[in-house]
């Protein structure tokens, strides 16, 4: 890997850890907690599927008639990923997408989707995100999320989209995840199963798969350039930040903690 890469990963080392030692982790002590947490969360699970959208939209050819884009080895990068995002399987082997193996997480610890549910119809619609945004009763710290999300798609900065999701997402979720999976399936058995192996898949393809990927893409799309260097660490700096802000303002709504 490129030493500026190496160099990047050390200069978030203490927003990772900032961001990994966040309380929201220890708590999720109830069942009620784990649900407001879902319902929240999810919009995350969703908006990385347009992070990852974008990047397949301008790193390989998505329109017609066909022509070779960029550089195979980056179309054979972001065509892995989507792969196995947006067409993984569930327990059973059958294909599904990750977000919508959220949903039936959600559906079986009772969590409500009515929230998600509205915003994808609304954006059908052919409402803008940020009007379906307006229109729905979330937290600020969701909203604040979203947008920061849709933000970094729409500069039109391929290495900066590819920063946020590398840097925002794929290299943070192990790590991530690892703190909400502990004991969960001693704590609720039963109610978490589809959950605890959305989290357990996460944490597999992410680590052993997607973030080796998605460093060697970023890597290509910076190469040597200084400024798109620096612009890729400061988008990560931002939607890390916004993290614990999402964190921090689910953690302010627990059942538990109100």
């Amino acid at each position: 890997m490129n030493n500026r890469i190496e160099a990047l990963q050390q200069a978030l080392q203490e927003h990772r850890q900032q961001l990994l030692q966040h309380n929201v982790y220890q708590s999720l002590t109830t069942l009620e907690d784990l649900r407001l947490f879902m319902e929240h969360h999810v919009f995350a699970v969703w908006d990385f599927m347009s992070l990852l959208k974008a990047l397949q939209r301008d790193l390989t050819c998505t329109t017609l008639p066909w022509v070779p884009t960029g550089s195979p080895s980056t179309r054979r990068l972001i065509n892995e990923i989507v792969l196995e995002e947006e067409t993984d399987v569930d327990q059973q082997g059958n294909p599904i997408s990750h977000f919508e193996l959220y949903l039936l997480a959600m559906a079986e610890a009772g969590a409500d989707s009515t929230r998600i549910n509205e915003l994808l119809q609304s954006v059908k619609s052919g409402k803008t995100v940020d009007n379906a945004l307006d229109q729905l009763p979330l937290d600020s710290s969701v909203k604040a999320f979203v947008r920061n999300t849709f933000r970094i798609i729409n500069s039109g900065k391929t290495h900066a989209i590819a920063a946020a999701f590398t840097f925002g997402r794929e290299d943070l979720i192990p790590d991530m995840f690892r703190h909400l999976i502990a004991d969960l399936n001693k704590r609720f058995p039963g109610k978490l199963d589809t959950f605890i192996y959305y989290l357990d898949r996460h944490v597999q393809l992410d680590e052993e798969v997607h973030t080796p990927l998605a460093l060697q893409m970023v890597n290509e799309l910076c190469g040597e350039d200084e400024e798109k260097l620096q612009e890729a660490l400061e988008v990560s700096k931002q939607c890390i930040a916004q993290r614990i802000e999402l964190w921090s303002g689910i953690r302010s709504m627990l059942p538990s903690e109100v």
